[in-house]
């Protein structure tokens, strides 16, 4: 199995991902700029995920440690992770989760000056990474509830084909659907969906609102 590094793992939805990796049999390397919140973190997760291989670094040393990296980090640490993370992250995937909410109005649309988060993480870091952007609009109530599986679909985009089938079989490993939609440049449509959720979620007074595509075989 790969080593994955989820830098933002001490996070909710992070943290959600990484349990079901770890139960499914992957190796878990918990990331955050603190090494010691890391570690603590990590060790707390083996209580919820007996015998899997969970551990915690700083940010850097989990993503050089790894063969896919996963960044789940609020939009406002989406620049500073990514450039201390660069240069270990060469030749690897970066599946990046990130959403460019702009508070307090997180139920509306913010398009960043890269258009994406996903496309700004791809030009900062070149061509050396492959960049795929997925799980933005999963709910982290959702990704906690280990014993189940998520009622919701994983629009995957990338540029590399064979990155993006990757990415597909990691949405699997965590109990999701995982739908190939398109090339990087399609982020902008995946990434706007999460305030239009988050405002379902308020209107309708709901947790957890995601999506599914219909017309395939489930």
């Amino acid at each position: 199995m790969k080593t994955l590094a989820i830098l933002g793992g001490t996070g909710k939805e992070g943290a959600g991902l990484a349990l079901r990796w770890a139960r499914h049999g992957y190796r878990i390397i918990i990331g955050s700029r603190s090494a010691q919140r890391a570690q603590s973190r990590a060790a707390e997760m083996l209580a919820e995920a007996p015998g899997s291989e969970l551990s915690g670094l700083g940010n850097v040393e989990a993503a050089a440690a790894a063969d896919i990296v996963v960044l789940s980090v609020p939009y406002s640490a989406h620049k500073a992770t990514l450039e201390s993370v660069r240069e270990v992250c060469a030749g690897k995937i970066l599946v990046d989760l990130t959403v460019p909410l702009l508070p307090p109005q997180i139920m509306t649309v913010n398009l960043p000056d890269g258009q994406a988060a996903a496309l700004e993480a791809q030009a900062l870091l070149g061509d050396s990474v492959t960049v795929v952007a997925a799980f933005q609009n999963v709910s982290a109530v959702k990704l906690r509830q280990l014993d189940q599986s998520v009622d919701c679909d994983v629009l995957v985009c990338a540029d590399d084909a064979a990155a993006k089938a990757q990415v597909i079989k990691l949405v699997a490993a965590a109990g999701m659907r995982g739908i190939d939609a398109g090339s990087l440049k399609n982020a902008v449509a995946a990434e706007s969906l999460t305030p239009l959720l988050l405002h379902i979620n308020r209107a309708y007074r709901i947790a957890g609102a995601g999506i599914r595509i219909t017309g395939l075989d489930s």
